[in-house]
């Protein structure tokens, strides 16, 4: 799985020496249906807070969207367009922690809105993670964020860039959860969506972060056929 994950190949052209497509396919339907993958992920979170001195369980985080383009066999009825990036795919939406590590992911059909996406981020990273209290966005999201995170019990600040500032520039408490979409694009199966289901996108998410956080709390990557010679 972290193999098709980080190279983009598809299912069928996975290497003669690993087991079979099928069955490799098998286990990661049932790990993602069973929320496997998401738990494994969440609980590295936690160790990679505690190695850093953290408390595992955060209490503050960031909102972020990424809209993606789809492969041409994704099915019309799970993409949308964003009217606003004129993209044709789906829309990743992203909790992290101030560290940049994941707290919660939801993929939709690209036309749903920010304030729809972050009322489903905000109930899933607090039914997650019951310490959060407080969240920044950026200023896609309206005030129908802010009165549901309240009733949630986070404080949600809309974040907003510096008033007459052109060009790059690094926004605030955004730069950090930017970084991990950023950390995503590393993995070539996230370049663009190519999954049949939102499910398994949001579980490619889970695998590619699965990745970057052991490594993080390891010291140590994944070795490549280079490093047994």
């Amino acid at each position: 799985m972290l193999y098709l994950n980080r190279t983009g190949v598809p299912w069928k052209y996975l290497p003669h020496d690993f087991p079979p497509h099928g069955t490799v396919y098998f286990y990661f339907a049932a790990w993602r249906d069973e929320g496997i993958l998401a738990q494994l992920g969440y609980e590295l979170t936690g160790l990679a807070r505690a190695a850093e001195g953290r408390e595992p369980e955060p209490t503050a985080c960031i909102l972020d969207t990424q809209t993606v383009k789809t492969s041409t066999d994704v099915p019309l009825a799970s993409q949308g367009i964003d009217a606003g990036k004129k993209i044709v795919g789906r829309k990743r939406g992203v909790v992290t922690d101030t560290l940049g590590l994941l707290l919660a992911v939801t993929v939709t059909a690209a036309h749903l809105s920010d304030n729809a996406l972050g009322i489903r981020l905000l109930d899933q990273a607090k039914n997650t993670w019951q310490s959060l209290s407080k969240t920044w966005v950026d200023k896609g999201f309206k005030n129908t964020v802010v009165e549901h995170g309240a009733t949630l019990g986070v404080d949600v600040e809309v974040v907003s860039r510096s008033t007459g500032a052109r060009g790059f520039h690094v926004v605030k408490r955004r730069w950090v959860v930017e970084r991990t979409l950023g950390w995503l694009m590393f993995h070539r199966r996230l370049a663009r969506d190519y999954e049949t289901l939102p499910a398994s996108s949001e579980a490619m998410i889970h695998i590619a972060m699965i990745d970057n956080t052991a490594r993080r709390v390891t010291g140590e990557a994944t070795p490549t056929w280079r490093d047994l010679q």
